[in-house]
């Protein structure tokens, strides 16, 4: 049986591979539950709800769109029974843009019957996000 920290290791790892080496998103997939939901804010690229395990390959598919790599720096895992917050600090180089950001986003995620249920990211800052991510004109 996985237990939730290996299947945060599990799903993390997927996502760098689907956004840095266009690694299929079947290993993401299997992680999820067929309900999942996803809440972005709305002064991101990728804004909005993102529900079941179609819309979370479509909300992946915006974020590779935005981002040419990802690279987990340091997570840390604080998991109580099915709810877990994640700190991700990490490096991401915008497609648009050529610049890097390192930031951080803390995720509060809940699990139902070992998969993933919902995800709710918090970033450090939306600002630098769309800085970094929109080209500049001038």
């Amino acid at each position: 049986m996985t237990t939730t920290r290996s299947a945060l290791e599990k799903f993390f790892a997927a996502e760098a591979a689907y956004i840095t080496e266009g690694a299929p998103f079947d290993v993401m997939a299997d992680c999820l539950a067929p309900d999942v939901v996803m809440y972005q804010a709305e002064h991101l690229p990728y804004r909005g709800e993102w529900h079941g395990r179609g819309g979370i390959e479509k909300f992946m598919a915006a974020m590779s769109a935005t981002w040419e790599s990802l690279e987990f720096v340091e997570q840390r895992f604080v998991v109580d029974g099915d709810n877990v917050v994640i700190y991700n600090r990490g490096r991401m180089l915008a497609r648009a843009t050529g610049r890097m950001l390192e930031t951080s986003v803390m995720q509060y995620m809940t699990f139902r019957d070992g998969l993933i249920a919902e995800i709710r990211p918090f970033y450090l800052d939306t600002a630098a996000v769309m800085a970094v991510t929109t080209a500049q004109s001038g």
